[in-house]
């Protein structure tokens, strides 16, 4: 069978020096000109959430840098602010690593009691980010992103206190985390018409078993030179192996926070077990244990720049450094293709999003009965 062609995409703009790791070449984030690795170490298992001990995590954020991952992505919610205090100790500790370092950290969801603790108002972000520059002990960010998009605020007036950031040096670049298509349009719009510093990059969930991205928000990250760092590659722990049919499903960590997208009771989470089986023997036929095969397969599609790995042991990030090492089969990927149509997502929950407008109150007209 020919080899696919491969479309120019945000990813494959320029492909930079080689890496520490076999296989691996620092990646053009989008247009900015800085290169990152296409693995990027996600923090969001550094603390309460996951490994509570830091010391523990240092280390594996410093092995990750001895190997030549560059990109770290944390959030002020991760373990409320606990995994930023640790990124900040790693980089204190790294022996004058951090400018060689992009870090990635990540605003919108609460952080406090109050009606301000939260979403994309200027008020917000300027309080968040001052507390997120003191938890990782640095004076800039790399790369600042709203989490989520804020129905409440004009996002012409988010990018304005993002610009400010920017030009004040506590922010490098700005981003979006989990928007769709038309907002991400409209933020690339929106920053043209209102002089604005531009979101260089989004961030979506994107995995063998969640490729709604394909759809829309890929496409359009490429057309507007956006780079593209997914999230949750392994679906949550899905393609991890560890959920298996017949084993029985864990109840406690992201199990127990997100029923949603782990009741093994639910049907949609059902075709979960019955993806993963019919993906472990194209995973052996490869030569690699199933997670390998997951990482590596995000990492084919020509507008993805980086995929998040999120370790909480040593032994997780050792296990997934071999993906930036696979070149997968055009006859696995078309067996992938087969298992999970391009652009379907088995269980909608994955998606990180709930579409606002598809709530009652917003579609039914408010009156008064009669």
């Amino acid at each position: 069978m020919p080899s696919r062609p491969r479309n120019l995409g945000s990813g494959d703009r320029v492909r930079g020096l080689p890496g520490k790791l076999p296989g691996m070449r620092y990646v053009a984030l989008g247009t900015t000109g800085v290169q990152v690795s296409p693995l990027c170490l996600g923090a969001m298992m550094f603390g309460a959430w996951g490994n509570p001990d830091h010391e523990a995590c240092v280390r594996i954020i410093h092995r990750a840098l001895d190997v030549g991952i560059n990109f770290i992505d944390t959030a002020d919610v991760y373990s409320a602010g606990e995994s930023e205090v640790i990124v900040g100790e790693a980089l204190k500790a790294s022996g004058g690593r951090r400018d060689d370092v992009v870090v990635a950290t990540k605003f919108h969801a609460p952080v406090g009691p109050g009606p301000n603790d939260r979403g994309n108002s200027r008020k917000h972000i300027f309080k968040a980010v001052e507390d997120s520059l003191r938890r990782l002990g640095t004076d800039y960010i790399d790369l600042y992103q709203a989490h989520r998009p804020d129905p409440a605020t004009d996002v012409a007036d988010t990018l304005g206190a993002l610009s400010d950031l920017v030009h004040q040096g506590k922010v490098r670049w700005i981003g979006s985390s989990t928007f769709p298509a038309s907002q991400i349009v409209e933020a690339q719009w929106a920053a043209e018409r209102r002089q604005r510093e531009r979101f260089v990059c989004e961030q979506p969930p994107y995995s063998i078993l969640v490729r709604t991205a394909e759809l829309e928000v890929l496409p359009t990250c490429t057309r507007h030179g956006m780079g593209v760092i997914v999230w949750s590659p392994l679906a949550g722990g899905w393609l991890s192996g560890k959920y298996r049919k017949g084993k029985p499903a864990e109840a406690s960590g992201r199990a127990a926070r997100i029923p949603a997208r782990f009741d093994p009771a639910k049907p949609e989470n059902q075709a979960k077990f019955e993806v993963v089986e019919a993906l472990i023997p194209l995973a052996e036929k490869e030569g690699v244990p199933l997670p390998v095969l997951a990482m590596a397969w995000t990492l084919v599609h020509p507008s993805v720049t980086s995929a998040i790995i999120g370790p909480r042991t040593m032994e997780h990030l050792e296990a997934l450094l071999p993906a930036t090492d696979l070149d997968i089969s055009d006859g696995t990927l078309d067996a992938i293709d087969d298992i999970v149509p391009p652009g379907e997502t088995l269980n909608k929950a994955d998606l990180g999003f709930e579409n606002i407008w598809l709530r009652p109150e917003q579609r039914r007209r408010s009156f008064t009965r009669t």
